[in-house]
């Protein structure tokens, strides 16, 4: 079975492009994740975790997720990682998890893929959108193939760069840039609240037609990347860059 979390729509096409290949039942876990559900998940098949890639580690939101929640029947399971450049030393902290869920990690492999973490770094064009995403395409079949076959991920041996970027600046990421402060609407908000409906910590409510941040963001990009007017904007950094969302209309026609 297939779960998986997304923001902007990569991991999105990711699992459902692995669960046609693999023929198996594809979840989004938006909706489990949002509401705090952790009613046990049954599959006879091994589990795939498909997520986007934060600070080189998988996403808080969805660790803590997996830690309440019950995954009953298989206890095989893989890790697909999506990334704007790699994954670090990820696999570090996957195996942690596993051996406290007593699963058998089966490895973890990296697509890279467009990035839309707008608040920090440049997003592509759309032309450079769809090159990186027609060359994550090998990327994809070899997990696809790996999961079909019951094989494990190839090993990815560690740089002490990937260490440091999935430790330490892990560590510190959080508390220094994870927060919700810097997102603010321009003229050009038109109070249709879709902002609202795609946060999955359930972060913005609107107050006077305008979206109000809370506290319990996970910088998922998704408000100002989904914003059909463009009139999110964080901080200064976001101004005049192109939002990304996954291109589905341009890849799946």
């Amino acid at each position: 079975m297939i779960l998986y979390f997304t923001g902007t729509g990569n991991s999105e096409y990711v699992a459902e492009r692995i669960g046609r290949e693999a023929n198996d039942e594809v979840i989004n876990l938006f909706e489990r994740l949002r509401e705090k559900d952790f009613t046990e998940i049954h599959s006879e098949r091994s589990w795939v975790i498909v997520t986007p890639t934060y600070a080189w580690r998988i996403p808080r939101i969805l660790q803590e997720w997996m830690k309440k929640t019950k995954l009953s029947g298989s206890r095989d399971i893989y890790f697909v990682m999506t990334c704007g450049t790699n994954i670090g030393n990820a696999g570090k902290y996957l195996k942690s998890l596993c051996r406290e869920k007593r699963l058998r990690y089966f490895g973890c492999l990296e697509v890279v893929m467009p990035e839309n973490y707008i608040a920090l770094f440049k997003t592509p064009t759309e032309e450079e959108a769809l090159n990186i995403i027609r060359r994550a395409e090998k990327s994809i079949e070899k997990a696809a193939a790996k999961i079909k076959n019951g094989e494990k991920f190839p090993r990815i041996s560690a740089s002490a760069a990937d260490k440091l970027s999935s430790g330490i600046i892990n560590d510190l990421f959080y508390p220094l840039f994870v927060h919700a402060r810097k997102f603010y609407t321009t003229d050009s908000c038109i109070s249709c609240g879709k902002c609202r409906e795609v946060c999955p910590l359930q972060n913005i409510r609107m107050n006077n037609g305008r979206p109000v941040w809370g506290k319990d963001c996970t910088h998922c990009m998704a408000c100002i990347c989904r914003c059909p007017k463009e009139a999110i904007e964080y901080g200064k950094h976001s101004r005049g860059l192109p939002r990304y969302t996954f291109p589905k209309e341009k890849i799946l026609s």
